[in-house]
């Protein structure tokens, strides 16, 4: 059975950007109850051993909506905590700042185009740095719980852009939110996703 992910920083390190109160809402509630309905839709089936990513996969193709929403949800989760750090953010870093440069032409006018997709993302869903399977970047906003595991991309970044993700902090101003991203994003956890 899936349990909640420990945070790899203290709720209040990322503040005010994401405040104490904001991740008891968003890790210790919403993403909480993902994991419990997760849990309770594969109790005593198969699907109990199998990875969240063979359950996304299985549930996807068999148009099992609650099972992939709740599982993908969780995978979104789990890899967006490890998509912030304290004391990081600023301009991109090691190889993927080279990457970043050669797909987008800089690290600028990546973060411009990632940050205009994020904004105007209608509705719920996650604006996500990816790599395909020939090593090109290229920025993905999905709506709801889709991820890039459906398409054959590889997540390098991600940034959840539900309003859960913002609102106690930020109220409706989603670009405020946006514009905090860049002063806390790991650019190491990014470096670590490349294919090698």
């Amino acid at each position: 059975m899936y349990q909640l992910p420990e945070l790899p920083y203290a709720k209040n390190e990322l503040a005010p950007i994401i405040t104490e109160e904001g991740f008891d809402y968003h890790h210790g509630k919403h993403h909480l109850t993902y994991i419990t309905n997760l849990n309770n839709l594969i109790k005593d089936t198969e699907l109990e051993m199998k990875s969240i990513e063979e359950i996304i996969d299985w549930s996807a193709k068999e148009n099992q909506t609650a099972l992939f929403n709740n599982a993908a949800q969780h995978f979104n989760h789990d890899f967006y905590w490890k998509c912030l750090c304290p004391n990081s953010g600023g301009k991109s870093v090691g190889l993927i700042d080279d990457l970043l440069t050669r797909d987008f032409g800089g690290y600028e006018n990546f973060k411009s185009e990632f940050s205009e997709k994020a904004t105007k993302l209608f509705g719920s869903g996650w604006t996500w740095l990816v790599q395909d399977l020939d090593g090109k970047l290229e920025i993905l906003a999905l709506k709801d719980a889709n991820t890039p595991l459906l398409y054959n991309k590889k997540p390098l970044l991600t940034l959840d852009v539900w309003e859960h993700a913002y609102y106690i902090d930020h109220r409706n101003a989603r670009p405020k939110f946006i514009d905090g991203f860049w002063e806390i994003v790991n650019w190491d956890f990014a470096n670590l996703n490349l294919k090698k």
